[in-house]
């Protein structure tokens, strides 16, 4: 029995909160700031949960997943006007659809060598179906982030089989966070850096000064997020799309970033509003991490996370450099697809890559954009992948 009971929501709910806020102020440090608050986060939510401070699974989690998650969307994707992103960091992006072919070559490969229909059995879903769900869910993450985790978690049914989920999102987390870790040594590696073309990444980009960040923009950033969730799931009820939810809550806020550009920068705060949330977020869906679940239960996904990330880095860095771009350009789009938008750009302002730290806010948004649809077409059409 946990020290915080699952049904003392106000005292777990409080527990998330102080987590993401401890990862906030430990960023400020020499080591987190290498860390990064994200990371941070889900460690210190894996081990309070494996300490036994915090339960596994509880009633104040499934309120972030169904509440919380949708709306961080939105949050996200309101400085997500594509124009923009083409303009202004088009070597990035070229970086990171790159990445986000090597997550899908991974996902192919791994599925190749390893019987992924074994897993998941406790779930809403026939056996024939278990492969292409686990493939969807890991393809949304390494393209996206957690929040395209747990969307296809739902959309799948995967999250119904606790067990599965569970250790699925323990794999998802740690080596994640290993493999950040290595993202941010690799610039020192001498034999590995002569490999790339050479660009002087240290001149910081003509950042455009938006208004200032209001108690009114935030509720109006918040209004404005929650009404595309609620117009997407009236669309959704109308419509009978219910396994396309979540990629028309993006479809509607991509199209209003792009197409009312000034009126999403008027909602000044939302991407910082997304990055408080998603701190908690990622508190949650880590407390859910079983360690000892993913070591006992199923010890295929360690392998599966491996041989992914694998030839994810392969395809990313090998063709990288075939095509001339560089290591901080590369690393920073492999940041963005397999940990999302909050960890590229503070790596790359860390390392003082100080032009890439917009681009990776933006290939990270474009990320969280992709990675549902993505995820999504893995799962359905699954058949025309192998």
């Amino acid at each position: 029995m946990p020290l915080i009971a699952p049904d003392n929501h106000m005292a777990v709910m409080a527990t998330l909160f102080v987590i993401a806020g401890a990862a906030f102020l430990l960023e400020r440090t020499r080591l987190g700031a290498n860390l990064t608050g994200a990371v941070i986060a889900i460690l210190g939510a894996i081990v309070a949960a494996n300490l036994g401070l915090i339960p596994h699974d509880a009633p104040a989690y499934g309120f972030v997943f169904t509440y919380v998650v949708p709306v961080l969307i939105p949050l996200f994707l309101f400085k997500a006007d594509l124009r923009k992103i083409v303009l202004e960091a088009t070597r990035t992006t070229m970086a990171f659809l790159l990445a986000a072919a090597g997550t899908v070559a991974g996902v192919t490969v791994a599925a190749l060598f390893l019987d992924l229909s074994a897993l998941g059995a406790a779930a809403p879903l026939a056996a024939d179906q278990r492969e292409p769900a686990i493939a969807g869910l890991f393809t949304s993450t390494y393209i996206g982030g957690s929040v395209n985790y747990a969307a296809l978690g739902d959309l799948t049914g995967l999250r119904e089989d606790s067990s599965f989920f569970s250790a699925a999102t323990a794999a998802d987390n740690l080596f994640s966070a290993v493999y950040l870790g290595l993202l941010a040594l690799m610039p020192g590696w001498a034999w590995l850096a002569r490999r790339f073309s050479r660009h002087d990444h240290t001149e910081s980009m003509t950042e455009v000064v938006g208004p200032p960040i209001t108690s009114m923009s935030l509720c109006l950033a918040l209004a404005v997020a929650m009404s595309i969730v609620a117009i997407s799931d009236a669309l959704v009820a109308t419509l009978a799309l219910s396994g396309w939810r979540y990629v028309i809550i993006t479809g509607i806020a991509l199209a209003f970033a792009t197409l009312a550009p000034g009126l999403a920068r008027r909602l000044a705060g939302s991407f910082e509003l997304g990055v408080a949330l998603s701190f908690v977020f990622f508190a949650a869906i880590a407390a859910g991490a079983d360690v000892v679940a993913m070591l006992e239960v199923a010890p295929l996904l360690v392998v599966l996370v491996l041989i992914l990330l694998a030839v994810h880095a392969l395809v990313t860095f090998g063709l990288g450099s075939l095509l001339g771009l560089s290591l901080p350009e590369l690393i920073t789009a492999s940041n963005a697809a397999v940990l999302g938008a909050t960890t590229a750009p503070a790596l790359a302002a860390t390392k003082g890559w100080h032009n890439l730290v917009t681009p990776g806010v933006l290939v990270g948004v474009l990320g969280y954009a992709l990675g549902t649809f993505l995820g999504t077409l893995v799962y359905r059409y699954w058949g025309a992948i192998l």
